[in-house]
């Protein structure tokens, strides 16, 4: 059974997180009106050593570290989810100091590193985790064959598998099928250098993944889907109109919102064009997504 890890009020609901990723909101009416994001996307560092051709962040073993000490963090409210990441967020040398900051201030800190990077720090992530720095930890598949990786992720508390819709195969299907696993489906991003690096390939890799979701899905203990994720493998056609509108988390912007302290600005994603100047609250930041979602 799964146990209640927060409950807070934002704006004219309450959200309630358990400690196995499920989230409610409870309400009067489907007419929400929150003041403060559940959960934001936050790119603390550019630098990366891998170099992945499909990185929609660009980043590289040039890039910067944020400034993990601007004003607007301790504007952030208890009960918000980060979703960390980069870059290779594990670089950064203020990591640490900053996940116990957060975790003082209430915040839950979820983090996502590439599988190369886990394998090569596993015993600081183990840590982190069972520390509860780290509330829960995605990892981007790289190589669906390791073993050793399957062994070690799954000693991982709240570890979800990330794969790219594009990317993910039948290979890495047959190896990963059945073993228990939780998956995270990402949309590809045509962004960066995910732009230049879409081809042929990756659309049949979509479109074999539009045909086979519903059995996909029956290989693993859980496949959550991102919104971009939902849209290429039409997740919508499989739900009613009532369930798809008690389901759905909503689009974004909506209640979530994308930072990237390292150019110190701000969106709705991590993939929109129109971005801002970081502010001193996050309110102000969330007021002008919310505008914006508006305006679409």
């Amino acid at each position: 059974m799964s146990d209640l890890i927060k409950r807070y009020k934002n704006g004219n609901y309450y959200i309630e997180i358990y400690n196995d990723g499920t989230k409610y909101r409870l309400a009067k009416d489907n007419n929400l009106k929150p003041k403060f994001p559940e959960s934001i996307d936050l790119k603390i560092t550019n630098y990366c050593d891998l170099g992945c051709p499909m990185c929609h962040e660009n980043s590289t073993i040039e890039g910067k570290h944020a400034n993990l000490k601007h004003p607007f963090f301790k504007t952030l409210k208890a009960g918000t989810e980060l979703a960390i990441g980069g870059g290779n967020p594990l670089s950064h040398p203020e990591l640490e100091e900053f996940l116990k900051r957060m975790n003082k201030q209430g915040i839950l800190c979820n983090m996502t590193v590439n599988q190369r990077h886990f394998m090569l720090e596993y015993p600081r992530l183990k840590r982190l985790v069972d520390s509860g720095l780290i509330t829960a930890l995605g990892v981007s598949l790289a190589d669906s064959k390791d073993e050793e990786f399957i062994k070690l992720f799954k000693t991982i508390n709240n570890a979800v598998m990330h794969v790219i819709i594009g990317l993910f195969n039948n290979d890495d299907y047959e190896n990963l099928k059945d073993k228990g696993l939780k998956l995270l489906m990402l949309g590809y991003k045509q962004y960066g250098r995910g732009k230049v690096y879409y081809s042929d390939d990756i659309k049949k890799n979509i479109n074999w993944l539009y045909m086979s979701i519903q059995e996909i899905s029956k290989h693993f203990k859980i496949t959550s889907f991102d919104n971009l994720g939902i849209v290429q493998a039409n997740m919508r056609r499989f739900f009613t109109t009532k369930d798809w509108n008690t389901y759905y988390m909503g689009d974004d912007g909506g209640f979530t919102m994308y930072i990237d302290v390292v150019k110190e600005s701000f969106a709705a994603s991590s993939i929109s064009d129109k971005r801002y100047k970081l502010k001193r609250t996050i309110n102000g930041m969330f007021k002008t997504v919310l505008t914006e979602a508006a305006e679409w």
